[in-house]
């Protein structure tokens, strides 16, 4: 993380004195690796740096990171919008200067990951850093404490070992592929993280367009997509209420179900040539990017950390990570085509596509996706070991002293 960032203001400056369009391409080509390296470790750190019982906060805290980057990086554009000059594209770029020391700094006094610890051997110092972060929340007697941490070091340990015991002693990205439980994990993780760029998410980036299409000026249509990411604050705040009482799954149906529905209403509504079409998409997306914001948006965070087994877990949350990027990157290209009157000119009838797909993610998430909540990656591996139905998961009980 460290480096990502060093390096991260190091090509910024590529950006930011880019002469022409080449030297600027390739400090956005060269800017996407540390972005790789936040887009993945800081999903799989917030999984292991954390109790079960947080661990669901933690991870979709990562979805509300990316809402309020939106929000803010729409109100700087907001902000340059009437700029002349190179300064209109330079200050947003150096703009992002500004965040750089406060997450060296985080990263330099943050404690290594207990779980990386313990899988290289150095127990000890997984202990030590198990202290750290969780002796606020045990007990404040010392013995208690105490053997709090050596159960929950022993339950890291074991968990280890276990699944040990069916991989090589020197793992791969092939091993995510060649055992029967491990295939299915990487399965989930990757269609799971693919849905957030198939469920029509790419669509509603394109509110402002249609605002434009009512009426409204650039600038209003600009502060329309700040109500738009402000709804996707409170929209993750709320799944956080949501998912310790109705669990991963459930939001992950639901939400994949509410979505297909508002899709299904933007491609009716765009049959209607009528000037108030354009406001009722707009508005349309803006209740799409609330739900989204309530289910798939940040679930999708804590089902990628807890599906992979400890030994797998960075490799497989890469891999799901590449096939979101390869997805988005289609969606790059087709979107526009989607909505441009010069190209497809499907405008709102884009609804219709991603709604036929939304219903196809949403069949396989109710027979494919288990439900995670609550469960600590010991129990996760038998569950997947014994190859327990996704239906079955949640009322499964495990016994691990007796597997």
């Amino acid at each position: 993380m460290g480096a990502a960032t060093v390096a991260l203001a190091a090509f910024i400056f590529i950006l930011f004195f880019a002469p022409n369009l080449p030297t600027l391409l390739i400090g956005e080509i060269l800017c996407g690796v540390p972005w790789g390296v936040f887009q993945t470790v800081t999903t799989a750190y917030a999984a292991e740096i954390c109790p079960v019982a947080l661990r669901g906060y933690l991870t979709t805290y990562v979805n509300l990171c990316w809402v309020v980057g939106q929000f803010i990086a729409t109100g700087v554009l907001r902000a340059c919008l009437h700029l002349e000059g190179e300064w209109s594209y330079r200050i947003p770029f150096a703009l992002q200067w500004a965040w750089l020391p406060f997450i060296l700094v985080s990263v330099w006094f943050g404690p290594e990951s207990p779980w990386w610890l313990v899988k290289r051997g150095r127990k000890d110092e997984a202990r030590q850093v198990l202290a750290r972060l969780y002796r606020a929340t045990t007990s404040a007697d010392e013995k208690e404490a105490d053997s709090a941490l050596d159960n929950t070091l022993s339950l890291m340990i074991y968990t280890c070992e276990m699944e040990k015991t069916s991989l090589p002693s020197s793992t791969s990205f092939l091993d995510c592929f060649l055992s029967g439980p491990n295939r299915r994990r990487t399965e989930i993780t990757c269609i799971a993280w693919a849905i957030q760029a198939l469920c029509g998410s790419s669509f509603m980036g394109y509110s402002t367009y249609f605002y434009q299409q009512a009426g409204l000026d650039v600038s209003q249509s600009f502060n329309m997509s700040l109500g738009q990411y402000a709804f996707g604050v409170v929209g993750t705040v709320l799944s956080w209420i949501m998912m310790s009482r109705f669990g991963r799954r459930s939001l992950y149906v639901g939400g994949l179900f509410a979505l297909a529905l508002i899709l299904f209403s933007v491609g009716f509504a765009s049959l209607s040539d009528s000037k108030a079409t354009g406001w009722a998409i707009g508005s349309l997306l803006l209740v799409f990017t609330f739900m989204y914001d309530c289910t798939i948006g940040p679930v999708c965070y804590s089902i990628v950390a807890e599906m992979p087994s400890t030994q797998l877990r960075a490799r497989t949350i890469v891999l799901a990570r590449n096939v979101y990027n390869m997805f988005m990157i289609v969606n790059g290209v087709i979107v526009p085509r989607m909505l441009n009157p010069t190209a497809w000119d499907w405008r709102g009838k884009t609804g219709f596509f991603w709604a036929g797909i939304t219903v196809v993610l949403f069949v396989w998430t109710y027979f494919r996706l288990p439900e995670s909540k609550g469960r600590t990656f010991a129990e996760m591996d038998i569950l997947f070991e014994k190859e327990i139905s996704a239906r079955k998961f949640k009322g499964t009980v495990v016994n691990i002293g007796q597997t």
